[in-house]
């Protein structure tokens, strides 16, 4: 590439605000450090479950996602993304393995608006990029001073704390009032921010996020049950147990069957 035109396509990136969703440490790594040096914001998820859930919360410019990765595989995250009111109009682009033309076909049909082979080439990834968000105003050219830029920079301020304070100890219930305390802020204003930025009240979502580590601690640990259920705040197995199964359509120990078939795997992992 010409490398002034290689300069002018990377200049169109600052700004943005990137998720790269991604299992393997080193691509994600080497690709998130190519677009940083772009002036890309970047974001970074391990899997497709992990990529949905900051998709909700960051409501990037763009979503990078490979599609075979564990817990939930790039198709059926970006299907979901895609589905969503606040995150149907966010383009996701795979970057991925499986080269076939059924493999993009099928990448295609779920929603993205592009399909990248690995091993790919940085400069033709940001010339894609800076093609697909040419046009779309960046995260910093919002129309600030508006009261509508203004509250929804706050809501996301007041998420972001009030996540943090929950996430510290999941094994803890507070009050809505201590949360907000927390979060330098108001029980009503709590709950706006929790509904603009993740459409759930606090409770449903610290519900979500000790489902969602009591999965991780499931797959990735050898931990009895009910050691885990009160790791995630539940005194109770058989609650733990059924909360589980609400949320996963499978109990705790189906879950963990090594001969559990992957179609049941991947439905639990959304």
């Amino acid at each position: 590439m010409n490398a002034d035109l290689q300069t002018a396509e990377s200049s169109r990136l600052h700004g943005r605000r990137l998720l790269i969703a991604e299992d393997e440490p080193i691509e994600q790594e080497l690709l998130a450090r190519y677009l940083r040096k772009q002036g890309c914001q970047v974001y970074l998820a391990s899997d497709g479950a992990d990529a949905i859930a900051q998709t909700r919360r960051l409501l990037p410019d763009l979503v990078l996602m490979d599609i075979y990765m564990p817990h939930c595989d790039g198709l059926t995250a970006c299907r979901i993304l895609k589905t969503g009111c606040r995150t149907r109009s966010i383009d996701v682009m795979f970057l991925s393995g499986a080269t076939t033309p059924d493999d993009r076909v099928r990448g295609l049909q779920a929603g993205a608006v592009d399909y990248i082979h690995k091993p790919f080439n940085f400069e033709e990834v940001g010339l894609r990029l800076t093609r697909h968000l040419l046009g779309k105003p960046t995260f910093e050219a919002k129309p600030a001073g508006t009261v509508q830029a203004a509250a929804s920079t706050l809501d996301n301020l007041i998420f972001e704390a009030a996540s943090s304070y929950l996430l510290a100890d999941l094994c803890h219930t507070p009050k809505l009032e201590q949360v907000a305390r927390a979060a330098g802020t108001n029980v009503s204003r709590l709950s706006q921010a929790f509904k603009y930025c993740v459409d759930m009240t606090v409770f449903e979502y610290l519900r979500e996020m000790r489902m969602r580590e009591a999965r991780k601690l499931l797959n990735e640990t050898l931990l009895e049950v009910q050691s885990i259920a009160q790791e995630v705040g539940f005194t109770s197995g058989a609650n733990f147990t059924a909360a589980f199964k609400a949320r996963f359509g499978l109990t705790p120990g189906q879950f963990r069957q090594p001969d559990l078939d992957q179609t049941e795997k991947l439905r639990a992992a959304t």
